[in-house]
């Protein structure tokens, strides 16, 4: 019997020929950095096998960095991956293409971009209501213009990191209510926030906005995202200007990125506004709804703590790109923005340890023993697939992360 090619993923897959997610890739043999597209269990060498077959692309694929591809605009990023599209399932170009896959767990795996700015959105109504009713308990659950605009800020990009790196318990200053003054050692709140994070290829210009319909000329595409958070720093420091220190530390993102193309059966619309929206916010006449329903399993040590529904987010994606851009702030190509903790109605769709365990109130249950906050040791892992089409699932990889103690 011929040996079976790596290309004849099984029929299922997640990461069939209908996903082709994008990262960047070393070997141990070669350690020079290269765009990869993942197929079923392998690489492909995108650079290599584009420059076998002669293709147009070579340049743009043969990177270290998926920088320059970004940044080609939506039409080439259409081409680039109907030219892969094709290379993976046309028999005719199978023995070019098979020498250029390798295993994955024969390779590592790098941040795919060179990320410019960040910014982290707040678009849950389950998960804002939450916090609301823990911190705000005698007053209104959503301050007024939440649902009036998405609600964000500005993160720090040099701290967004890519799965598997071990993150660093940090310290800073932390008061409970109770204490008559400030400490400062390491967080003893450590937590994670469930989201999924959007990379930006095409840039803009300084002083003109992003409208709504704009959203798939300037996205490339998407990826799970693990905005670890620190929730006693954040609780001291916050008050009045936001988040810093308790969400500075780290960020960590999947190494893979999905094309928005790949997720077009996963399209939905958002929940119903409760109020009019103003007009650059009101995606009521787009051609296709801005939701994307993407379901997401958060894991502590290997077992599951909950199921956020990406689908039930108040805010879409677009949204957050037309409100952060309509001051005119501009674009850079390797802008990443984050949507913010995904929570569902439920209590097992809660998307951080600060709502299922209800501020420390609620241990989780594990084998390894009862959390509330994250213990030295614990490895976070977020998983993610979205309906693909003709009922295959489009796999969005996973993202991952090891807390070390602090330095």
């Amino acid at each position: 019997m011929p040996q079976q090619s790596p290309l004849d993923v099984p029929e299922g897959d997640p990461f069939g020929p209908h996903n082709l997610p994008y990262g960047v890739f070393s070997t141990a043999a070669e350690g020079r950095r290269r765009i990869g597209v993942r197929i079923g269990g392998h690489v492909l060498d995108a650079g290599a096998a584009a420059a076998a077959l002669g293709s147009p692309y070579a340049g743009l694929l043969g990177q270290a960095s998926l920088n320059p591809l970004l940044a080609a605009g939506r039409t080439a990023w259409r081409d680039v991956r109907r030219a892969l599209t094709a290379w993976v399932t046309d028999p005719g170009h199978r023995p070019t293409v098979e020498p250029h896959l390798l295993p994955l767990d024969e390779v590592t795996l790098h941040l795919p971009y060179e990320v410019a700015d960040y910014v982290d959105f707040y678009a849950s109504e389950h998960h804002a209501t939450n916090v609301g009713k823990m911190f705000r308990p005698d007053g209104d659950a959503l301050t007024p213009n939440w649902k009036h605009l998405p609600i964000g800020y500005h993160g720090r990009s040099g701290t967004i990191v890519v799965s598997g790196t071990d993150v660093v318990r940090p310290s800073g200053q932390r008061k409970a209510p109770a204490d008559p003054a400030p400490v400062f050692g390491p967080s003893v709140k450590l937590d994670i926030e469930a989201e999924v994070g959007f990379v930006v290829g095409a840039p803009s210009e300084l002083g003109t906005p992003v409208p709504l319909g704009a959203f798939e000329d300037h996205v490339f595409g998407l990826f799970l995202l693990n905005d670890w958070s620190a929730r006693d720093i954040q609780a001291w420091e916050y008050v009045p200007l936001g988040p810093f220190l308790g969400k500075s530390f780290a960020t960590s993102v999947s190494a893979w990125v999905t094309p928005l193309e790949a997720l077009d059966a996963a399209r939905v619309a958002p929940p119903a506004r409760d109020f009019p929206l103003l007009p650059y916010l009101d995606d009521a006449a787009l051609d296709r709804p801005g939701g994307f329903d993407l379901r997401i399993t958060v894991s502590i040590n290997g077992q599951e703590v909950a199921q956020p529904p990406f689908a039930t987010m108040y805010w879409t994606a677009a949204q957050q790109l037309a409100h952060m851009t309509v001051n005119g702030a501009s674009l850079r190509t390797g802008d990443v923005f984050g949507s913010g903790t995904v929570s569902g109605p439920e209590v097992g769709q809660r998307g951080s340890l600060l709502e299922l365990t209800w501020n420390g109130r609620d241990a989780i249950e594990l084998t390894d023993g009862k959390r509330t906050f994250l213990e030295d040791g614990d490895t976070v892992t977020l998983t993610a697939w979205a309906p693909g089409p003709d009922g295959t699932r489009v796999g969005l990889g996973e993202v991952t992360g090891r807390i070390v103690g602090s330095r």
